[in-house]
Order: structure tokens, then sequence, then C-alpha cells
């Protein structure tokens, strides 16, 4: 079981699957959210996710692709915690530091990489895509 939560409290959740991979992604969106820097999120599959406390306010919005993307957050503290896809409504990205045990993160690709900062160099021993793998733009 893997658990987590906010940084005060008011969301914990808990995951009753193996994470399905992990990776950075340095889109300009996950930029905003991140205050500059990749997001570093693990992908699980949707059905094993389930709230135990709280509920997170959601911020949605279109894709570089053109596709909705939500993303959920503590109304209290701000901590950002999931997204949600519509091309891949069976996944859900939950953030690596909102993860009790973040060491179970073992990233498997860097995404976005053309929207990586200069100033922001990634792991060049991991893959790297320059947009989404699979990605027409």
């Amino acid at each position: 079981m893997i658990t987590g939560g906010c940084l005060c409290g008011a969301i914990r959740f808990e995951i009753d699957a193996e994470g399905l991979g992990g990776g950075y992604c340095y889109c300009r969106d996950c930029q905003y959210v991140s205050g500059g820097m990749p997001s570093a999120v693990m992908v699980f599959p949707r059905f094993a996710f389930r709230l135990l406390k709280g509920t997170p306010k959601a911020h949605r919005a279109i894709s570089a692709r053109g596709i909705s993307i939500e993303r959920s957050f503590c109304g209290d503290c701000g901590t950002h915690v999931t997204a949600w896809n519509e091309d891949h409504q069976d996944i859900i990205p939950v953030r690596v530091g909102v993860l009790d045990k973040p060491d179970a993160f073992a990233p498997m690709a860097n995404l976005w990489m053309r929207s990586a900062r200069s100033w922001h160099r990634p792991d060049t021993g991991l893959q790297c895509f320059e947009t989404q793998p699979g990605a027409s733009s």
C-alpha cells in the first residue's frame, strides 16, 4: 500500500497498486505549477487511488496538445497532489513529493524537453522526449 498527502495533512490518500512508471515533466504548465522546475510524477492505475481524507480543489486547462488536463491540489496549503488527462483516463499521475515514501520514485524518462529551461539540466541517463511519447506535436 502506498500512502501520501499534502503538506498540511488536509488531504490523505492511499494507492493499492505498484507504480506504472515515473519521470520528470518539463512542460511549461508543470513549470508554472512547480515554480520553475519540472514535475516529478509517478503514474498509477486510477482504480487503485483512493482519497482517505479531504476534497482537493482542481484547476482545469487545455494542454499544448489541445487536451483537457486537470490538476488537483489542497485548497488549504496549495500542495499539488494529482493530475488527470482526458487522453489517459485510466491512469493517475501523482506528485512524488506527496508520497509518504518518495524514495519509491524511480524516474524512467524526461518529457517535454523542448520546454526545459537552459539553467536546469536534466538527468541525461534517462530517456529524453522532446514532447510526450506518442504525441504528434
